[in-house]
């Protein structure tokens, strides 16, 4: 039984504190705080079988996160807030003396750059206070991970060849939006591709590499290469590894909405003066799209996320695809959330039931895959979100 803090109330928060209150036997105490307290009632106003406190807080605001700390007394915080706020909630958590967990590595408000050296820096302040921080816990960096550490463990004796590959085969009826936070996905998309291979860094024009990937029920989608975080995890902690990939799928119509975008300006994250005062232009952008927490009531279709490995096993080449496939429409007959919120807060559920039941709980800085992925691997079939192997089947890659 644990005492839980989560940050944030967008989708993915929806996702994770619905599934934390349906696993109440482990999750006795859920506070939920974010810079509006009204998204936070609403979400506690739909669970029934458990209170859910809320709170307002600012999150780049230590002072503010502190006292919340020290009113609560967590065992765990969840950060489900802005990439941004990352190093604030984890100064906090060193500060107070609580453990960590996120599902997105930080990255600079004013610099769009995506690499886990900020928090890996920290590992010695958890080390020497004797806490956690689970890093990347969502799906993809997260799930991904663990099918990584999953396929190393038992399916390879050497693993060469990665491809992480995430279709949304989904529609949400608009005429564009993003799937999370708009601000960070335009960031996400908008920057240079990047892959590693051989032992170095291979950087490509954004969205400039793609090809069409079959994926399980789906069928064909064109898929872009691009570059994504668990990328740098996965290949620091499986160094066997000679290539490493990372697609996902857009649709002509959302490419060509954001070449607009681009060509006119308002994905800039340069501040920009307007009548007097400097906005941000992806974050008016961001301010007047379609909210992603509240796409799911009219979604269709569905996700499909999954690692596509080569490598060797008792002296043969052997190909493996692990993956999932999860339902918009379950997912929001279930949580209130689409597909994509549901498959990052699911797993951010199951990380912090692992380290309050103390699977995964040890002193430091730590990405999923470094931990064990057996409980997390039987945990995600029962929690809604069941996986499938392929073996030694062609990959297309």
């Amino acid at each position: 039984m644990g005492r839980v803090l989560v940050i944030g109330a967008g989708g993915v928060s929806t996702v994770a504190v619905k599934k934390m209150a349906m696993n109440s036997d482990v999750f006795s105490d859920i506070l939920l705080a974010s810079r509006t307290k009204r998204k936070c009632d609403r979400i506690a106003a739909d669970i029934k079988n458990m209170t859910v406190q809320t709170e307002q807080v600012d999150a780049d605001r230590l002072d503010e996160l502190l006292t919340l700390y020290r009113y609560f007394h967590p065992d765990l915080v969840v950060n489900l807030a802005l990439p941004y706020q990352d190093l604030t909630i984890m100064d906090a958590c060193l500060s107070y003396g609580v453990s960590y967990l996120d599902t997105a590595n930080y990255e600079p408000l004013n610099e769009a750059r995506y690499e886990y050296g900020w928090q890996w820096a920290y590992n010695d302040r958890f080390e020497k206070a004797g806490l956690t921080a689970i890093l990347g816990c969502g799906f993809d960096p997260g799930v991904t991970g663990v099918f990584t550490a999953h396929a190393a463990k038992h399916r390879f004796d050497e693993m060469q060849y990665l491809d992480i590959v995430d279709c949304n085969a989904g529609d949400h009826h608009k005429a564009f939006a993003t799937n999370f936070n708009p601000e960070i996905n335009i960031r996400e998309i908008t920057q240079k591709g990047r892959y590693y291979e051989n032992g170095e860094w291979i950087e490509t024009d954004p969205l400039s590499v793609h090809q069409p990937l079959h994926y399980p029920g789906i069928g064909a989608r064109e898929s872009y290469l691009m570059y994504h975080e668990e990328l740098e995890s996965l290949t620091k902690n499986f160094p066997t590894l000679r290539r490493a990939r990372f697609w996902m799928t857009f649709g002509e119509e959302y490419l060509t909405h954001l070449r607009v975008m681009q060509n006119i300006g308002i994905t800039g994250i340069k501040p920009v003066l307007f009548n007097g005062m400097e906005i941000v232009p992806i974050q008016f952008l961001k301010a007047i799209l379609p909210d992603p927490g509240e796409l799911g009531e009219n979604y269709t279709g569905e996700t499909s996320i999954g690692c596509r490995i080569r490598g060797r096993k008792d002296g043969r080449e052997q190909t493996y695809y692990i993956y999932n496939n999860c339902s918009h429409r379950a997912a929001y007959r279930e949580t209130g959330a689409q597909g994509v919120s549901y498959t990052t807060g699911v797993p951010a559920m199951i990380g912090a039931k692992m380290f309050l039941q103390g699977v995964w709980k040890k002193p430091g800085v730590w990405n999923v895959e470094e931990f064990d992925p057996d409980p997390f691997m039987k945990e995600l079939s029962g929690q809604g979100l069941p996986w499938h192997e392929v073996f030694n089947e062609s990959l297309e890659l």
